[in-house]
C-alpha cells in the first residue's frame, strides 16, 4: 500500500525512484504476531512503503556511509549520458527549469554595489553539462564542472559544442571530497545533488564553497524538498530533506540565506523544488 505524497518521483531523479515496492514478508510477520496475542496492527500503523520512519537528520537513515556513496556511484554509472538521463526521464522539464534558474540568478547579476560578478562559475554535480551549457556559459566568461561520473564529463566535451572551450576544468570527484579553489568563483551552482551527501559532508562542502567565493559571490542550491523530515531513497542511494533541515545545514555552514524560491510549473507528481541563494 503506497501512501500518496510520500514517495513522489524526484525531478532530476527519475520516475522509477518513486516506485512503491511492497514487502509481503511484512504480511507474514503480522499474521504471526496476531497468533501470539499481540493486538492487531493496521495498515495505518505501518511505516509507509518507500520510506523509513520520519527522520530529522541523514544519520538516522544512512546506516553505512561507505555503502551510501558507493551505491550512488554505481547507480549513476548505469544512467544514460543524455539530458533525459540526467533528469531521470523528465527531459521535457529542462527548459522550464533553466528559464526559472536564469531569472533567479540574474537578480544578483544586475548593476549595483553588491552585484555578483560574471567571470567564473562552478557547476556541481554537473553531469553532461546541461546547466553549464544552457545557464552558466551564456552568463559567465568561464565555467568549471565537477561530477563523480567520468563518462558524463567525457560526454560533456562533445555535448557542450564550441562553447565548451570556455570550460576550464572538468573535475571528476564526489562533492564530499571536492574543495573549490579559494576566492575563485562568482557563482557556485549546486543542483539535484545535495541528496547524495550526508548532513555533515554537505555542511563541510558548503563551508568550502563559502571559501571559494569571490567578493559578492553566491552559492546556489536547487533541489527537491520533502514535505517533512528526511526520506531515504534506496534505489539511487540519496536522501530528500525538508526545508527546515536544509535551512539548519545552511546555517551550520556559516552561510546567510539571501533568497529562496519555489519552482513553478513542474509536474504535480514530483517533489517540490526550491532554489536558495546564499553567501
Amino acid at each position: 500500500m503506497c501512501h500518496q505524497g510520500l514517495t513522489e518521483p524526484k525531478a532530476g531523479q527519475g520516475m522509477e525512484w518513486g516506485h512503491c515496492r511492497e514487502d509481503h514478508s511484512v504480511d507474514r510477520l503480522l499474521a504471526q504476531l496476531s497468533q501470539t496475542g499481540f493486538p492487531p496492527v493496521t495498515w495505518e500503523q505501518r511505516v509507509p512503503c518507500g520510506r523509513l520512519p520520519l527522520a530529522s537528520m541523514t544519520s538516522e537513515v544512512v546506516e553505512n556511509e561507505f555503502e551510501f556513496y558507493s551505491k550512488a556511484e554505481k547507480y549513476w554509472k548505469d544512467v544514460p549520458a543524455t539530458v533525459d538521463g540526467m533528469l531521470g526521464g523528465y527531459g521535457h522539464i529542462s527548459s522550464i527549469d533553466i528559464n526559472s534558474s536564469r531569472k533567479f540568478l540574474q537578480r544578483f547579476l544586475r548593476d549595483g554595489p553588491n552585484r555578483t560578478g560574471t567571470t567564473r562559475a562552478l557547476d556541481c554535480g554537473a553531469g553532461i553539462g546541461r546547466i553549464t551549457k544552457r545557464l552558466l556559459l551564456p552568463l559567465f566568461k568561464t565555467v568549471d564542472m565537477v561530477d563523480v561520473t567520468e563518462d558524463f564529463l567525457t560526454k560533456a566535451k562533445s555535448y557542450l559544442g564550441e562553447e565548451g572551450r570556455r570550460v576550464r576544468n572538468y573535475f571528476c570527484c564526489g562533492l564530499q571530497d571536492f574543495s573549490p579553489e579559494p576566492n575563485s568563483y562568482d557563482v557556485i551552482w549546486i543542483q539535484w545533488v545535495i541528496g547524495h551527501l550526508t548532513d555533515n559532508h554537505l555542511s563541510d562542502f558548503l563551508k568550502r564553497c563559502r571559501a571559494g567565493l569571490r567578493p559578492n559571490g553566491i552559492v546556489v542550491i536547487k533541489d527537491n524538498m520533502a514535505q517533512e523530515g528526511v526520506i531515504m531513497d534506496d534505489v539511487d542511494s540519496s536522501v530528500c530533506r525538508d526545508l527546515d533541515v536544509v535551512h539548519k545545514i545552511i546555517r551550520r555552514a556559516g552561510l546567510h540565506l539571501l533568497a529562496e524560491e519555489r519552482q513553478e510549473n513542474f509536474p504535480d507528481e514530483i517533489y517540490h523544488v526550491y532554489t536558495f541563494a546564499m553567501r
